[in-house]
């Protein structure tokens, strides 16, 4: 089956950029926001800015909900009876239902491979890219599909939270654990290995000197990093904080492209406000 019959998809939490998904030719399955007891798609028909609006006049947080074994089995279908094999890339199978969802529709039809990212964010949108690329040059499904699994092992997902209360009130992070952060005005890196969030290094300052210093101590193993890409991801922060770590990152490594994202509804919800991370692949696997 040649490469120009692979669909390569993913689910929206992969905060790949409209501008993105379009040049390299990737679908999405959209997973679910539900707010005032009415069902949204994630980056379809509402926006991380209405979530956090949502907040501000509630006090609430609006729930999530990952696309259903139903959802899978009908986007995946439309592909297959086309005559395509799909590669589809999911969030983390330890921060959600989605991929054990996708992998039980893809059971019921031929050439569908469903990749666990163990990563979020833009952690799993550079799987998405270098699936889209291995088709480009021509790598059938399953060879791009083996190459994802040893790929997602490198990749370096973390970012910095402004302020806890989405993941605490997300039931992400306990009382207590936000409460001593608060007090020591503490904002703690977030780092995502064998697929599980963890709290990693914590600094304190404001923002913009967190985020640079932060930036310093991911890409300060130069040698360890692989240099085609790095994503800035954010959920909404000042484009000028967002110059001074673009221009952190120049400063310390030469990277072909450093692509600049926003998060969707589904990661920014549980992340609140002014997080920013910086993601990137590894040469060695990420422990």
């Amino acid at each position: 089956m040649d490469n120009q019959k692979i669909v390569i998809s993913c689910d929206s939490t992969c905060d790949l950029s409209p501008e993105l998904l379009q040049k390299y030719d990737i679908k999405v399955m959209p997973l679910y926001v539900v707010m005032n007891d009415k069902t949204f798609k994630d980056g379809v028909d509402i926006q991380p800015d209405e979530i956090y609006k949502y907040r501000k006049e509630t006090g609430r947080l609006p729930k999530t909900a990952a696309a259903n074994m139903n959802d899978f089995y009908n986007f995946f279908k439309q592909y297959t009876d086309e005559g395509h094999s799909v590669i589809h890339i999911n969030i983390s199978s330890d921060m959600s239902i989605t991929h054990n969802n996708a992998r039980n529709a893809a059971e019921q039809l031929e050439n569908v491979y469903v990749v666990d990212s163990k990563n979020l964010s833009t952690g799993s949108g550079l799987l998405v890219l270098k699936a889209a690329e291995l088709r480009s040059e021509g790598h059938g499904a399953k060879e791009i599909y083996d190459h994802l699994n040893e790929l997602k092992q490198r990749v370096d997902a973390s970012f910095i939270v402004d302020t806890l209360e989405y993941l605490h009130l997300g039931g992400r992070c306990s009382a207590v654990a936000m409460l001593g952060a608060n007090l020591l005005k503490l904002k703690p890196c977030i780092e995502v290995k064998n697929g599980v969030m963890g709290v990693g290094k914590k600094y304190r300052g404001n923002l913009k000197n967190v985020l640079l210093e932060y930036t310093q101590h991911r890409l300060a193993d130069a040698n360890n990093i692989e240099t085609d890409r790095i994503f800035i991801t954010h959920s909404g922060i000042d484009q000028e904080i967002i110059n001074a770590v673009e221009g952190k990152i120049r400063e310390l490594i030469d990277f072909k492209e450093i692509l600049v994202t926003r998060a969707g509804c589904t990661i920014s919800a549980h992340c609140g406000p002014n997080t920013l991370g910086v993601l990137f692949v590894r040469k060695s696997p990420v422990v």
